[in-house]
């Protein structure tokens, strides 16, 4: 997977010894986790394009792919549910919002639940 930058500013010039600007599509804030007091996130009950059944969806973590992952293992290991950790969010198999909620509350994270 390559990670393409867009020039900023000017897209053509005809100077050859142009020089263009690049965006920087790094996320630095990802080289490290902030810590649970600092975390929102966000926990919603989803069923779209999964054939009806339901996911719990946590939302919002700020950090490190191994810490997101470490994260959803604990969730899922307490939920005694299955589920995955991509596109940075935590799915976890069934309606476990409230247990979910009470356990990153537990952890000091600054949890919301989001929709019904």
């Amino acid at each position: 997977m390559s990670k393409k930058k867009k020039p900023t500013g000017i897209v053509y010039s005809t100077n050859p010894d142009f020089d263009y600007k690049y965006e920087s599509r790094d996320t630095p804030w990802r080289d490290s986790t902030l810590p649970p007091q600092q975390q929102n996130l966000k926990i919603m009950l989803d069923k779209k394009q999964r054939g009806g059944k339901k996911v719990s969806l946590i939302t919002g973590f700020i950090g490190t792919e191994n810490d997101l992952k470490e994260l959803g293992k604990m969730l899922k290991l307490k939920c005694g549910a299955g589920g995955t950790v991509k596109n940075g969010e935590i799915l976890i198999q069934g309606d476990f919002r409230e247990k979910i909620f009470n356990l990153l509350m537990n952890a000091k994270y600054k949890v919301k639940k989001i929709g019904g």
